[in-house]
């Protein structure tokens, strides 16, 4: 049997690889091992893994990271640990491959583990932009680590090839979230105000700000404070906020989001939704703020307004459902006035998700297990020049 090693560190990935993680688990010949990681085993995030068991799959194996504020130190201290963690994992497991998605500073640790222990790496989103946020270079990283690249769109699958990776190793598969809107049977809305314990009795946002990694403290501040206020000024809508993830800064967002929470009774946070009950409560809503990659992915196919904030997501390819704004109270009000116009809401109708195309599970898991047949043992790399 082959052993397939599939990375997670927080709850946004974990879903994107839900469809990914059931396949395989499913097929005889796999041995899947899931390991889990970072944001997962921290209570302060909701120890998101009781979600990855309560979905039936086994983990293989909780390696923490240890990471107990999201300074810049404690986060290049936690990357260390993951290092040391998986070092040892590998070294014990010895898996025939390694699934990682996206572009987080934990997954660069695992792929950094991996590549010394010459795992082959499969990257699924590799080839995006986000201008904004140190991810971009962690992910490109990641990339030039990495044997097979499973990429968004084909604008994505030119960019990894233009970084030197040949080819015949990448492939065009589209969005697994994307997948998720279209395939994963989602609550009700009743259903979805029982589970967040809430009467949705008002037009609704679903909101995520997360930090700007390329920029200081202070501007962190000053952007959730812009957002804060819009939100206290629109008591008309209900406001569904779920935390900012482990980056440097995120803690003071969500501290600040406890406090208002208290404060207004249209204003409601929750550390985690999972996968279902977050495109549920998407589902429902009159759109998504934040600067969340899941307003420029998954929104679109659900025919709802994104208000994408700021730099974080600057250079991803977007639907017309997206507007964009400065981090600033004004520019967020002009964007939610830009949402309701009836010219808006027409183009809302004609929206196209350019990250969507059929199949991306079976394609995804067809390659890899091709892959894995053929035995290839080399992982001699030629950089291919464009």
């Amino acid at each position: 049997m082959k052993k397939i090693c599939v990375l997670t560190a927080a709850r946004a990935e974990y879903g994107l690889l839900r469809n990914i993680i059931r396949k395989f688990d499913a097929d005889r010949e796999t041995d899947l091992r899931i390991v889990v990681t970072g944001m997962h085993l921290c209570q302060e995030f909701g120890d998101t893994y009781r979600e990855i068991e309560k979905d039936g799959f086994a983990i293989d194996e909780k390696i923490p990271m240890l990471l107990n504020t999201d300074s810049a130190e404690s986060v290049s201290t936690a990357m260390g640990i993951a290092m040391v963690g998986f070092g040892h994992y590998f070294a014990r497991r010895r898996p025939d491959i390694l699934i990682l998605l996206g572009d987080r500073y934990e997954t660069l640790a695992v792929a950094s583990a991996a590549l010394m222990h010459k795992i082959p790496i499969a990257h699924i989103h590799g080839g995006e932009i986000s201008e904004g946020a140190i991810d971009d270079a962690i992910r490109h990283a990641i990339t030039k680590m990495s044997y097979l690249h499973f990429t968004s769109t084909e604008t994505y699958r030119d960019r990894v090839i233009q970084m030197g990776e040949e080819p015949d190793r990448v492939f065009y598969v589209g969005a697994p979230g994307v997948e998720n809107v279209r395939h994963l049977e989602l609550f009700t809305k009743e259903e979805v105000e029982t589970a967040l314990k809430l009467r949705l009795k008002a037009p609704y946002f679903v909101v995520t700000y997360h930090p700007v990694t390329l920029e200081g403290a202070g501007d962190a501040r000053n952007q959730i404070e812009a957002l804060v206020k819009a939100a206290v000024r629109h008591p008309e809508y209900q406001w569904i906020f779920t935390k900012a993830n482990a980056d440097e800064g995120g803690k003071m967002i969500n501290s600040r989001l406890e406090e208002i929470q208290n404060q207004y009774s249209h204003i409601h946070l929750y550390s985690s939704l999972g996968v279902k009950l977050y495109l549920s409560a998407l589902k429902y809503s009159d759109g998504v703020i934040g600067n969340t990659s899941s307003g420029i992915l998954e929104a679109p196919s659900f025919h709802i307004p994104t208000i994408n904030i700021g730099n974080r997501q600057r250079g991803r390819i977007q639907a017309k459902s997206v507007i964009n704004c400065a981090a600033d109270y004004g520019e967020i009000e002009n964007a939610i006035s830009k949402m309701h116009t009836v010219q808006f809401q027409e183009q809302l109708k004609e929206c196209v998700n350019p990250y969507e195309k059929e199949g991306t599970t079976d394609k995804i898991c067809k390659i890899v297990w091709k892959f894995l047949e053929d035995g290839k043992s080399d992982l001699t790399k030629k950089f291919y020049e464009v």
